[in-house]
Parts: C-alpha cells; sequence; structure tokens
C-alpha cells in the first residue's frame, strides 16, 4: 500500500471517529403538543389526635332597632307568598339578644396551608321572593348551586371585588346551575335585579374554617390544628369584630362577641 492511500484511509477513518459519537447522543426533538408534567397539589391534613375546636355566641348589646316592613306589592305572586307583613332581615335579634346571621371565620393563621376544597355544593335557594339563606359561606374551588323554587323569575347578581361579576336570570321550572369562586372574600353581597328587597351575602374562605351563626347566635369551629389565630366576626348592618385566640392541642376555646 502506497504511502499516499495509507494517508486517506487514515484522513477517512479520523473523520468517522469524530462525526458518529456526535451523532449518537442526540435527543429526539420535542413534540409542540407535549405539556409539562402536572405537579401535583398537596394538600395539609390536620392530625385528628392534636386537633381542638373554637365555639361561641354572638350578642347584641344596646337598643335594638326598629325593623323595617318590605314592601312587596310590585310582585302579587311575592304577596301572595306569605301571611302577613314581611320584615327587612338585616339584623336578625332573638332571644337573650343572641344575634344569627353572623360570618364568623379564621381571619389569620392558616397562612401556608392548602386546604382540599369540598365535594358536596353550597346551596342558595329562592323561595318566597326571599334567598335563603340570606348568609352563607364556601371555600375557594367548591360549587355554589342556585334554585329557583319560585313560580315567578328571577335575577341573581353577585357584586364581588375579587372574583368574576356575573348575573344569571333563573325562570319557573329552570334547572339548578353552579358557579364557583377562585379567590377568597369576605363579604360577597348578591342581589335580585328583579325584587329589589332580596339580598344575601356570600363569605368565600381559602380553608374550611368558617360558620354561619344559628338563632340562638351560637357557632361552632371544629377540627383546628394547634395554633394561634384571629377570629373574626362580620354581620351586615354592624360591620366586624376580630379576636386572638390560642388552641393547645386537643384544645377547646369559647369565645363571645358583642356587637353594639
Amino acid at each position: 500500500m502506497t504511502t499516499r492511500l495509507l494517508g486517506r484511509l487514515l484522513g477517512v477513518t479520523a473523520m468517522l471517529a469524530l462525526f458518529l459519537p456526535g451523532c449518537s447522543h442526540q435527543q429526539a426533538p420535542r413534540q409542540e403538543n407535549e405539556s409539562p408534567p402536572k405537579q401535583e397539589t398537596i394538600y395539609f391534613h390536620v392530625d385528628p389526635a392534636t386537633a381542638g375546636a373554637i365555639s361561641g355566641t354572638i350578642h347584641f348589646a344596646g337598643r335594638q332597632p326598629a325593623r323595617k316592613v318590605i314592601d312587596m306589592s310590585e310582585d302579587p305572586a311575592c304577596v301572595s307568598a306569605h301571611n302577613g307583613k314581611q320584615y327587612d332581615e338585616a339584623l336578625t335579634v332573638g332571644q337573650q339578644s343572641a344575634v344569627a346571621d353572623v360570618f364568623v371565620y379564621v381571619e389569620k393563621g392558616l397562612e401556608g396551608k392548602r386546604f382540599e376544597p369540598p365535594a358536596a355544593d353550597v346551596i342558595l335557594k329562592q323561595t318566597g321572593c326571599w334567598f335563603v339563606p340570606r348568609v352563607l359561606g364556601l371555600q375557594t374551588g367548591q360549587a355554589l348551586e342556585i334554585i329557583n323554587s319560585d313560580p315567578l323569575t328571577h335575577n341573581i347578581h353577585p357584586m364581588p371585588k375579587a372574583n368574576h361579576e356575573w348575573n344569571h336570570s333563573q325562570a319557573p321550572g329552570d334547572p339548578p346551575f353552579r358557579r364557583q369562586f377562585t379567590q377568597p372574600e369576605v363579604m360577597i353581597p348578591i342581589k335580585c335585579k328583579i325584587h329589589n328587597w332580596m339580598h344575601a351575602y356570600l363569605g368565600v374562605i381559602d380553608h374550611p374554617y368558617f360558620a354561619v351563626t344559628n338563632s340562638s347566635g351560637k357557632f361552632e369551629l371544629t377540627n383546628l390544628p394547634p395554633g394561634s389565630y384571629t377570629i373574626a366576626a362580620w354581620q351586615e348592618s354592624l360591620g366586624m369584630l376580630r379576636q386572638t385566640i390560642t388552641i393547645k392541642p386537643g384544645g377547646h376555646s369559647d369565645v363571645r362577641f358583642t356587637f353594639k
């Protein structure tokens, strides 16, 4: 073999040695329709062995304002749904000055914890030309189901600041419909644009620790992890009250709010 031929063979061999490793390490191109893997949401779960609770009562001190009579005469179907006068429910004070329809919730103390939304819907009814209940709460991501039980058309118009605003007319016999709220917000007013006396208020919270006081002014928050919390109590005519509460492991705290 001549020296010239041998040199050519060695040159070709060197080029192949440089080319082949580069080809063997090439990565397959990523498909355009591929999406990055979804990150699993990690929810906080309370240890039942250390969980505590808060319960309490809401009272009103002072002279109670006179209740306002609601005039439903513009819609005879609403009048026929009731016997006698109907009164505004902006402030309902019962026996022993107990206040109903107060929204109570943990305002601070749960930062950094994420809670799985309940699967069950929260239901808002339109019956007798009222929203029932007048005050309600749900968790972010939980569905609100709206039902019209009246033989006439209503309009449901939430007026949020942090969430998406919408309004929806619901005729007699229309099926229930569902909506979700993604951002915490206390409170969202809801009105009916057809019947101006119909009002409701919705508290949207990113955890399950909220309640609405009953006719005895009582509430309870259970399955709380130990810690220090700011508890807020909202009433549509009287505003907001707050208290700081510390829950020890397995402990229970009883609180009392008094609106004046």
